[in-house]
């Protein structure tokens, strides 16, 4: 039965165990953080099932637009440039390719385009955001080249301002001049049209047409007074041409194939002033027309071969019968030309993630704020690993210099409160000896064991070594010395056992002298804790007050005053009175402490010799 109930209580104890494992187990794995150096994480959820648009067939991967806005992110724990911004997949050890349109945390505004693998119909995808590094100099990762894949051949954000548009796509097609910006436009600075002004984009190899080759064309449009025959992008090649425009509102796309000329399907008109996703994607013999994710209309022809160069805007003359127009006015933003046919539900979920709308709040949604698990990296990654990190080789000194100092305080303290201790207690048991003694002073200095067997105090013993190493024993011993000389002078020469006013006062001196080279003993290195409670909190203030200079003087430097770049110095600088305090507050409190005890040895060993002179004037008056 023992046997049976020992089996029973095996197993309970290894389902026990067993089940802890698991729990173990599944809170590292929750508790997982890719990199101490970071502070703050944020769960992204990309679900394609409730972006609002039917999404049947399979977008893969994709760039994908994050707005960060005060709401949803803590721009003052990030850099104010953003470049301790991280994007890993759901396993949390994968880094995904991103780079930054826009990152205002003045305007606590950004936008930030992640390349999101395996999107999936009816289904959530997780990534995770990082920020926050502590660890130090962060280096610049942004890979705008590995945002988009291969088939990109032009991404134009038109966020350099006055400047040329830049492509994003590595394919190097970078705008010839630059057109007009356009604040506050769709996402963040866009393209300015006014039917007058172009931008030119030069011919190039990868941006080279085949008669009859796969295109997909797509940008945010703004769309204003409607105008007839309004051109806003044209490609041409002698007599072939690519255009797209607006006609009194309606978009249309418009080539010339084969000698013949085909423009698509008129569709109905938008509404003035408001912004629209169009899309153009051209496969075999069809080119067709998307209109905020749907389709619009279509064209029945090929994408011409064509290798000129291609214009922005314009002064509205069309293609077909050579129609000429007022030219188009409104703005562009977010053009991208890709050279194969993207699918349908690729350019929905672009729409929808990118229009800013109740769907691209849907489609993406952020959890708060997650902090490490661990209370190390906690400690690290608050508001100690800011100032920590942000403190300057001038604060390093001196707070090196004082945690010496903290250092060697705290061993003398230590070292002094053990060595009080012992001597209190070896100058108790000396006391109480001291109080049996009658007649004979050097009874003390006796080793025989019969008269301390009551006191413990036999020789070899704890409580001797404790009495024998006490300052009073020591006084006491340079007494007896000074008593038994002339005691044994006075046998020699024959006299009766006496001393003289004269003896007594010198044998007071040679006590005198003893108390004084206690007392230097008891006071050895306490002078050291002097030192850090004076010097400690002005040599703390010295580190501040040059952080602070160094701080001002780099944003002097710099010539931009900015409160994230103000703070983090000046509350490292203060680190170093904090520093100095810390030195010299256990010090003081130390000091104190021990001065008592040193004060209460002091007074017992002057109690001691006057009762050991009065003693010496009476067992030995003339």
């Amino acid at each position: 039965m023992a046997t049976y109930n020992q089996r029973i209580r095996t197993r309970l104890l290894s389902k026990f165990l067993f089940g802890v494992l698991l729990l173990a187990a599944a809170s590292s794995t929750a508790q997982a953080w890719w990199n101490d150096d970071w502070s703050s994480r944020k769960k992204i959820t990309l679900d394609t099932s409730a972006t609002g648009v039917a999404i049947a067939d399979q977008p893969g991967t994709m760039p994908v637009l994050l707005r960060l806005v005060g709401g949803n992110f803590n721009f003052a724990g990030a850099k104010e440039d953003g470049t301790d911004l991280r994007f890993l997949a759901e396993d949390d050890k994968t880094l995904l390719p991103f780079h930054i349109e826009k990152f205002d945390s003045l305007m606590n505004e950004a936008f930030v385009w992640v390349k999101v693998p395996d999107l999936k119909p009816g289904a959530k995808t997780t990534i995770w955001l990082y920020y926050g590094n502590t660890g130090g100099k962060v280096t610049k990762v942004e890979d705008a080249k590995g945002t988009y894949d291969a088939d990109t051949v032009l991404v134009y954000h038109f966020n350099a301002q006055g400047q040329p548009a830049y492509d994003f796509s590595g394919a190097g097609n970078n705008a010839q001049n630059s057109g007009l910006t356009a604040d506050g436009s769709m996402i963040g600075s866009g393209l300015k049209i006014d039917g007058k002004s172009t931008v030119t984009i030069p011919a190039s190899p990868t941006f080279f047409w085949t008669e009859g080759t796969s295109l997909t064309w797509s940008a945010w449009i703004k769309f204003g007074a409607p105008q007839p025959n309004a051109v806003f992008f044209s490609r041409r090649d002698a007599n072939k041409f690519f255009l797209i425009g607006a006609d009194n509102g309606a978009p249309y796309v418009e080539v010339s194939y084969q000698g013949a000329t085909v423009r698509s399907a008129a569709g109905a008109a938008v509404a003035p002033n408001s912004w629209h996703h169009l899309a153009v994607v051209a496969l075999g013999e069809t080119i067709k027309l998307y209109l905020d994710g749907e389709p619009y209309s279509i064209a029945k022809a090929a994408l011409p071969g064509l290798n000129g160069p291609v214009v922005l805007g314009g002064n509205g003359v069309g293609g077909l019968m050579n129609t000429a127009g007022t030219g188009f006015s409104g703005e562009i933003d977010e053009l991208e030309i890709s050279k194969v046919a993207r699918p349908p539900d690729f350019i929905k979920l672009a729409v929808a993630a990118q229009g800013g709308g109740e769907a691209a709040t849907k489609f993406l949604t952020m959890t708060d704020d997650v902090k490490p698990a661990s209370w190390l990296a906690s400690l690290k990654t608050g508001y100690i690993g800011v100032i920590v990190g942000s403190l300057s080789f001038d604060g390093w000194v001196v707070i090196g210099i004082l945690m010496v100092m903290s250092a060697i305080s705290w061993l003398v303290m230590v070292a002094k409160a053990g060595y009080l201790g012992r001597i209190g207690k070896g100058n108790a048991l000396f006391l109480e000896e001291w109080r049996q003694v009658a007649t004979d002073l050097s009874v003390l200095e006796n080793s025989d064991a019969s008269k301390v067997k009551s006191m413990g105090l036999a020789p070899g013993s704890a409580n001797h070594r404790a009495m024998h190493q006490a300052p009073l024993y020591h006084i006491y011993h340079i007494g007896v010395e000074e008593l038994r000389h002339r005691m044994d002078k006075d046998r020699e020469t024959g006299s009766k056992k006496a001393l003289s006013s004269r003896s007594i006062q010198a044998i007071r001196a040679s006590l005198d002298g003893g108390l004084v080279r206690e007392t230097q003993r008891l006071n050895d290195k306490m002078v050291l804790l002097t030192i850090a409670i004076s010097g400690g909190p002005f040599l703390g203030l010295l580190g501040t007050v040059v952080g602070v200079m160094i701080t001002f003087a780099a944003v002097a430097q710099a010539g931009d005053v900015n409160v994230n770049a103000i703070a983090p110095g000046i509350a490292a600088a203060l680190l170093a009175t904090v520093a100095g305090l810390a030195v010299a507050i256990p010090a003081l409190f130390g000091y104190n402490y021990l001065l008592t005890r040193i004060k209460n040895a002091t007074s017992d060993m002057h109690i001691f010799i006057d009762e050991f002179v009065t003693k010496l004037a009476e067992f030995y008056r003339e």
